[in-house]
């Protein structure tokens, strides 16, 4: 019998973390992508490689997106998608960090169903499925209570506390940062921070995984607006994101502009 997804998922993300601790410490041929779009190394190649070969082998009729990968629309005929970031953080990578991670989901009918984020240096494993809860390390997870802004830990970048994103003063919540935005999300499904927002278009690659995760441990998960994220677009971008348990996502958007 076939794995789940979520088997799949795990079992492939795990074998990724095993080939991109093994350049750490040796040649990376870093590359600079096209329009300013950030660096690429060997090992993000190296991984992506491989996560398309045996994902694409294990689902033959599923549609790939990667951020590594030349997008191809035929994506946008299938009904479930394999939506992957082969390093997200690579900066973090680069500069010899931990807080980076592999973030594969798949995604069906526009929805994430299973997902997985892992960290190999800090052997951090993220797991959900649609139903059926988030779990760290295999242990379930949820999000915290706190429900005003001025009370919250937050993760976001330093100028998402701009007056321009803001209709009120802005909140008085105590700022955090991690390079990975699968980690962010992650971070806020394990409870450990109450909230994570970013108001610039991002990446399906970056936030399918993460996404789902944090759905399942009880939080709601919109675009800026309060949309529901969708994923598969044909741009594969999304409104930003904002994630936090429902009471204080709401107090949010009320205060965002």
């Amino acid at each position: 019998m076939p794995a789940s997804d979520l088997t799949l998922l795990t079992e492939i993300a795990l074998r990724a973390g095993e080939i991109a601790r093994s350049f750490v410490g040796n040649e990376l041929s870093i590359q600079q992508k096209p329009d300013d779009a950030g660096p690429v190394t060997a090992a993000d190649l190296a991984v992506n490689t491989m996560l398309e070969d045996r994902l694409r082998e294990a689902r033959p009729d599923y549609g790939w997106l990667s951020e590594e990968s030349t997008d191809d629309d035929t994506r946008q005929g299938k009904e479930r998608v394999f939506v992957v970031d082969p390093i997200d953080g690579t900066r973090a990578f680069i500069e010899g960090g931990k807080t980076w991670s592999h973030a594969l989901a798949v995604v069906e009918n526009g929805e994430p169903v299973a997902a997985v984020v892992y960290l190999p240096m800090m052997d951090k494993v993220y797991t959900a499925t649609r139903g059926q809860g988030a779990r760290l390390n295999g242990l379930p997870i949820g999000v915290s209570a706190t429900k005003q802004p001025d009370e919250a830990n937050v993760l976001a970048v330093k100028h998402s506390a701009d007056p321009q994103f803001w209709t009120h003063p802005v909140p008085n919540f105590k700022r955090h940062h991690r390079p990975s935005l699968a980690y962010r999300l992650s971070l806020v499904a394990q409870g450990r921070y109450d909230a994570m927002f970013t108001f610039r278009r991002s990446w399906e690659w970056d936030i399918a995984a993460g996404a789902l995760i944090l759905a399942e441990a009880g939080a709601r998960v919109t675009d800026r607006r309060g949309s529901p994220l969708r994923f598969n677009n044909p741009v594969p971008q999304t409104d930003g994101v904002v994630g936090a348990n429902p009471k204080l996502h709401a107090a949010l958007l009320d205060r965002m502009a």
